[in-house]
């Protein structure tokens, strides 16, 4: 699965993106382009159940301290059924 962030519309830029379980959900190839789009890759165990919040985080580049979350995608992660 893609997660594709449009530019945003203040001063801020996307900075991260991190997932708070990477056993059952993992974000990976993150790249923001040079018209402002983030993108990353979001992997599912797939064979173990649970539950993770994805969050992007934003600042802005001329202030200094740590980037703010911007952004929260729930995801619950249902395993594949081992018989058919």
């Amino acid at each position: 699965m893609s997660l594709v962030l449009e530019p945003r519309a203040d001063d801020r830029r996307w900075t991260a993106v991190l997932s708070s379980a990477p056993a059952f959900v993992l974000a990976s190839g993150w790249r923001v382009d040079a018209d402002g789009t983030a993108r990353a890759s979001l992997r599912c165990a797939g064979t173990r159940g649970g539950t993770a919040e994805i969050t992007a985080r934003a600042k802005a580049p001329d202030v200094a301290g740590a980037a703010r979350v911007a952004f929260t995608l729930h995801v619950d992660v249902l395993p594949y059924p081992t018989q058919g």
